[in-house]
């Protein structure tokens, strides 16, 4: 009998954008199981809190089938890895600056865990550009975002800014 192939796409997801849905979407091609790891301790200062970002990655992804699931998680990736019998990590490289801080990542993971594997993707030709931060500075600033997240993300951002 095969082992299950899970993999976890980590991130902020702050917040969840079609670039990453679509990331989450392919992964899902070629594991078992995705989980989607919404980080809490990132060191990043969030605009949504966790439990939110973990809402809106559910509702972005809902209609992705079973084979994907979202999870939050709090402290070192490789052992939140470990706890779901990951054997691969899924990471987005949108453009070639992308690169030199993800493949210190991987080494680092690589590192603390020589059997848990980095896959990176690149995102679909027209989500390439999108970023979570992008996203959140239109919205800040009054611009149409429905064409890069999902209906949930627009609502909560129109919230926070008030629309």
């Amino acid at each position: 009998m095969l082992e299950r192939r899970i993999a976890i796409y980590p991130g902020t997801f702050d917040p969840i954008t079609y670039g990453h849905v679509d990331l989450a979407q392919r992964a899902a091609r070629l594991f078992d199981e995705v989980i989607v790891a919404v980080a809490g301790d990132s060191g990043k200062n969030t605009l949504f809190p966790l439990s939110q970002r973990t809402e809106l990655a559910e509702a972005a992804l809902v209609q992705s089938g079973g084979r994907i699931r979202v999870a939050p998680f709090d402290g070192l990736l490789v052992s939140f890895a470990r706890r779901c019998g990951a054997t691969a990590l899924v990471r987005g490289l949108r453009a070639v600056s992308d690169f030199e801080h993800e493949i210190q990542l991987a080494a680092i993971n690589r590192r603390l865990d020589h059997e848990l594997e980095t896959v990176f993707l690149s995102p679909a030709e027209d989500l390439g550009f999108v970023s979570s931060s992008i996203v959140r500075e239109l919205a800040r600033l009054g611009g149409d975002i429905s064409d890069f997240v999902p209906p949930a993300v627009v609502d909560a951002l129109d919230t926070i800014y008030r629309r």
